[in-house]
Parts: structure tokens; C-alpha cells; sequence
């Protein structure tokens, strides 16, 4: 799965899309990651996406119990 995260302006007028990729981060967390470019008014932009999941850093961080 990936999210698609559509970038509009105050008029409502596209942007850009970013799709966000499953991601897991150097903190030991989860989530999705995007980054790019775009261009407003002729000016070149950098743009990035980040979801992080509340508490996926301390799921990852707790031992499982094995039976």
C-alpha cells in the first residue's frame, strides 16, 4: 500500500502529487515517505511527505513472548 498526497493551492488548483512509500525510519518507527519537486509561479520547489504511526516506535521497541 502507499498514500498519494495531492499538493493544491488556495484556489483549489493541482500542484502536484507525491506518493508516499512504506517507510521504516532510522528511529525504529513506521510509516510513509515522499519527497520531490514542484513549480509555483515558475519557482522550483522541494517538497516532502512524512506519516509517522503513533507508538509503532514503541511496538518496535518491545520484545514479543513467545509461547
Amino acid at each position: 500500500m502507499y498514500i498519494v498526497a495531492e499538493l493544491k493551492d488556495d484556489q483549489n488548483r493541482p500542484l502536484g502529487l507525491l506518493a508516499a512509500m512504506p517507510k521504516e525510519f532510522k528511529t525504529g518507527s513506521r510509516g510513509f515517505f515522499a519527497s520531490g519537486k514542484i513549480t509555483i509561479d515558475g519557482k522550483r520547489y522541494q517538497v516532502q511527505v512524512q506519516l509517522v504511526e503513533i507508538g509503532s516506535k514503541d511496538a518496535a521497541e518491545k520484545p514479543t513472548q513467545e509461547a
